[in-house]
């Protein structure tokens, strides 16, 4: 075993680094010592007094007024809380509270903590079903939504028509494998 073959699990004050920490010949494993005191402006900022930024400074100084907690804002709507707060922040946003069978699942998600992916998985199928549910209400309020428009698929025509070429001829590939598929199975079923 060299000089130089151990493990990492002390300190690196011993013989082979020049001695001291003031030293300014520096041992990098594998290759020989290294004076950098030659390099011009080396070292230049190893006195904290010589540093620029020292003492630091604000300009403007800071104001030195006394942080006040929020009043707390009152609750008219059901607002989900993550169990890792002990208590309703002060403030909260509450503009569409959750309903319907995205709400089931969001309150589902806020049963679980924001570490366990279930949490944020079933967030992720809130917010589908809630635009599902979206489409659902405008259709029966008698307002057709232009899914078209609010899809982009007008920007992306003038603004990524390429890409928008080929998204298109991937969902045509996947939905023609998934009829010749489906077709072929039940024709099969057909003949047995």
């Amino acid at each position: 075993m060299s000089d130089h073959d151990h493990k990492h699990d002390h300190n690196h004050e011993h013989g082979h680094e020049g001695g001291g920490k003031n030293d300014l010949a520096v041992f990098q494993h594998g290759r020989p010592p290294v004076d950098r005191s030659a390099i011009q402006g080396w070292g230049a900022d190893l006195d904290r007094k010589n540093r620029p930024g020292v003492p630091m400074e604000r300009m403007p100084q800071r104001l030195d007024a006394p942080l006040m907690q929020p009043t707390q804002q009152e609750q008219h709507v059901e607002v989900l809380v993550s169990p890792e707060r002990p208590h309703m922040t002060p403030l909260f946003g509450s503009p569409q509270p959750p309903s319907g069978v995205s709400g089931m699942l969001r309150r589902a998600a806020f049963k679980t903590t924001e570490n366990d992916l279930r949490h944020w998985l079933l967030l992720l199928l809130a917010d589908r079903v809630n635009m599902v549910e979206g489409v659902v209400d405008d259709l029966a309020r008698g307002h057709v939504p232009n899914v078209l428009a609010e899809m982009g698929i007008k920007a992306e025509w003038e603004h990524n028509r390429s890409g928008l070429v080929k998204k298109v001829a991937v969902a045509a590939a996947v939905a023609g494998v998934g009829y010749y598929l489906l077709k072929r199975r039940s024709d099969s079923r057909d003949r047995y």
